[in-house]
């Protein structure tokens, strides 16, 4: 019998895809806040594999939701995204990113339930780049501070550092679905610097730690190679065929990248190249 994973924000740009990819081998059901799916969400979720109007912010719903889906294992996805005007609300940033994971691994605790949770780069100010698990998070924002407060590492709890870029479901705020909506004359910042991996990828990953890595906890860096904005959007760009002219722009200098040697050496983890990831992801348009 599959084990049972209940996916947290299931709706999200990271949350859908988990969604998705982890069907293969576990039984999979999301949690989204809205009572009705938005239009691109209507083909995936169904009252036979979600639980609608979830509010994770109160603690009694996300009791009642453990107990009525009876997991074995949760991924949380939810979280406030930088990228959203609220993320500058600390009372809802602190609720969303810093207490929920808490509360998420208390009650998993409790219940024998195995929890994955989603942290960021963004704990780091981005000043050197190359960061390891051992460095000292300096974000100097609502967003970076709320999410490292947020960190879950005790027995049974595997937190995960790392960036994602990706296609969404709604809201599109994300940097790909930003750069789909431009024409014409766009800047790339040659001079941020970015590691993370496409939301297909880090279901991967994700799929493969619950399968051979199960009793694995703790804080880990999950990251690619290092890439600007400039060149990882001009080698989307081009395999996507998007009708912009990508202009190097050097204001913006922020290095966030992870060293995610740790996590390759205890996992065995080869991630895979730039261009694979980018084309994957420009199939995944086209078939949208």
């Amino acid at each position: 019998m599959k084990k049972r994973v209940l996916v947290l924000g299931a709706d999200g740009m990271l949350g859908h895809q988990l969604f998705l990819g982890l069907r293969g081998n576990f039984d999979v059901v999301g949690s989204v806040r809205s009572e009705k799916p938005e239009a691109l969400a209507q083909r995936l979720f169904e009252a036979t594999n979600t639980v609608f109007g979830r509010d994770m912010a109160s603690e009694g719903v996300l009791l009642r939701t453990l107990d009525e889906v009876a997991p074995q294992i949760v991924v949380n996805a939810v979280g406030i995204v930088k990228q959203r005007p609220i993320s500058t609300d600390v009372l809802q940033s602190l609720e969303l990113n810093a207490l929920l994971p808490h509360r998420l691994a208390r009650a998993c605790g409790e219940r024998g339930i195995r929890l994955v949770h989603m942290s960021t780069d963004c704990v780091f100010a981005g000043t050197r780049g190359g960061y390891a698990e051992n460095d000292t998070p300096d974000a100097n924002d609502t967003y970076g501070r709320t999410k490292l407060l947020g960190e879950v590492t005790g027995e049974g709890c595997l937190t995960l550092r790392t960036s994602i870029i990706g296609l969404e479901l709604a809201r599109f705020r994300s940097l790909i679905e930003w750069f789909l909506r431009q024409r014409g004359r766009v800047p790339g910042y040659r001079r941020a610097i970015f590691s993370g991996l496409t939301t297909a990828e880090l279901t991967r990953v994700i799929s493969a730690l619950l399968t051979d890595h199960s009793q694995m906890s703790g804080l880990y860096h999950v990251a690619s190679a290092p890439i600007s904005k400039f060149e990882l959007l001009q080698k989307f760009a081009r395999m996507a065929a998007l009708p912009v002219d990508l202009v190097p722009d050097d204001s913006v200098v922020v290095d966030r990248s992870l060293d995610g040697s740790r996590f390759a050496h205890v996992t065995g983890y080869d991630v895979p190249s730039w261009d694979a990831m980018l084309s994957e992801l420009a199939g995944d348009l086209r078939a949208r």
